[in-house]
């Protein structure tokens, strides 16, 4: 078990970007997705790529064109960008106006299950969405329109 923390990105009237933090790592999982990114120059432009999706998602919102579906049928696991890239970025969409960035890498397999580490952020976001629903029904966690207040940290 590890405790994690949702930590807010960006904010405005269009959309509310968080990420979450492993409270025993320096970095919050999209610093170390960038970080990671940003040490192979052959992977620039399509980080570029992401970047600016990023950018329209905080102008526009996080509408569902900007994404490509990865979960499952009962999570809301999605992953940047949905053009032709080697990368992968998974986030956990919730609405048009709520987006939690998560990790991602270099995308080798066909499938994210056949590679342990994208399958491992994959499975780290939707287990993160669980527990914000069990918070939202024990009360802890609430959701608004545009926001997620907590001041909770996870055991994930």
């Amino acid at each position: 078990m590890s405790e994690v923390e949702l930590v807010l990105l960006d904010q405005n009237e269009n959309c509310t970007v968080y990420t979450i933090q492993f409270l025993s790592d320096d970095l919050n999982e999209f610093e170390k997705f960038v970080s990671k990114i940003r040490a192979d120059a052959t992977l620039d432009n399509d980080y570029r790529a992401i970047a600016r999706f990023i950018d329209q998602i905080l102008d526009f919102g996080a509408l569902e064109r900007y994404f490509r579906p990865e979960g499952k049928m009962k999570d809301s696991v999605v992953a940047l960008p949905t053009i032709k890239s080697r990368l992968r970025l998974y986030c956990l969409r919730l609405s048009d106006k709520i987006l939690i960035l998560g990790n991602g890498g270099e995308k080798k397999t066909r499938t994210y299950d056949e590679d342990n580490s994208l399958k491992g952020y994959v499975v780290a976001l939707q287990r993160f969405e669980e527990l914000l629903k069990a918070g939202v029904r024990d009360g802890t966690v609430s959701i608004t329109e545009n926001e997620i207040q907590t001041d909770k940290t996870f055991e994930l």
